[in-house]
């Protein structure tokens, strides 16, 4: 029923959009033939009757339209007319010529792969942390980083509220080159589970055990108290010492890089908002957008990021 519907729907809409074009561009053509000459007549000394229009002192004088803006009127209609046969632009009609804008994008795309599937090929058998070091790979990288991971990580790669600065040394899931492609393969889906069951005390409690371990703490007895809580609840993912585990993405929470602190926020209130609401990460698999060859690429482009000086 609902294909019978679409179909009939679609062909409708098809029809619709071929009468109201040829239906406007005839009514003008029409319109434009129609008054193309005046019955009005020149006196004997040329004067021309006005048509009874005035605007702040000037009268529309009854003339014909003149010969060559009529023929490029004309010209215009025979144009469209053509171009409609020609080209997509008639409902379902496709134009004599088949052309569409995803023919021609497919074509554009085969002719580049087809030209630089070799180049790529070529960097791919380059080791990474060599592959980094050559000036004119990393520029073609640098290129399909912007286009396709600048979105989040920033032009400067260096992040944002929610986004891994990739130009430091704090990774959540390993820095290694084999992990780094298989985060741009794979993807990432990190979770922090919601611990609004330990009540307000213990959450503030915990928070400033976590400031503790990056040597912020607000409060020192309420960070020794989170201690135990914190060994019990946390520490399977964050591990005791709190250094996190790159195989579960659990951030160190020594360091003091936090990936969801605002620029207006205290570090306190980004650790209790944490706490209380959880975190979910997603970063999407790239390999199926850019192919396996541009990954090596860009997980070159970012290894070099993250080591220098």
């Amino acid at each position: 029923m609902n294909n019978f519907w679409g179909d009939s729907l679609s062909s409708f809409w098809s029809v619709w959009i071929i009468v109201i074009t040829l239906g406007t561009i005839g009514i003008s053509a029409w319109l434009l033939f129609a008054n193309r000459k005046t019955d009005k007549t020149p006196d004997a000394e040329g004067n021309v009757d006005t048509t009874g229009h005035a605007a702040d002192g000037i009268e529309e004088y009854d003339n014909p339209l003149p010969r060559w803006w009529f023929q490029l009127y004309v010209g215009t209609v025979i144009f469209s007319l053509g171009y409609l046969v020609l080209y997509p632009g008639l409902g379902n009609f496709s134009g004599l010529l088949g052309w569409s804008q995803e023919s021609q994008w497919e074509e554009e795309v085969a002719r580049a792969e087809e030209r630089f599937a070799p180049i790529f090929a070529q960097y791919q058998e380059v080791p990474i942390p060599e592959l980094s070091q050559d000036g004119e790979a990393m520029q073609v990288a640098e290129r399909i980083f912007l286009n396709n991971c600048a979105i989040c990580h920033g032009s400067n790669a260096k992040g944002g509220y929610g986004f891994p600065n990739l130009t430091d040394d704090a990774w959540l899931y390993g820095g290694a080159p084999e992990n780094i492609v298989q985060t741009l393969n794979n993807g990432r889906n990190g979770l922090m589970p919601s611990w609004q069951q330990l009540g307000s005390e213990n959450i503030e409690n915990v928070t400033q055990h976590v400031l503790s371990l990056s040597g912020n703490a607000e409060d020192a007895e309420r960070a020794e108290q989170g201690a135990s809580v914190f060994a019990s609840v946390c520490a399977a993912c964050h591990m005791p010492d709190g250094t996190g585990n790159q195989a579960l993405g659990a951030p160190n929470l020594t360091d003091d890089a936090w990936l969801y602190r605002a620029p207006d926020q205290s570090l306190a209130d980004s650790v209790r908002q944490t706490l209380r609401n959880g975190r979910n990460g997603h970063m999407p698999a790239q390999a199926a957008y850019i192919g396996e060859d541009k990954v090596h690429l860009v997980a070159a482009y970012v290894y070099g990021l993250s080591r220098q000086d």
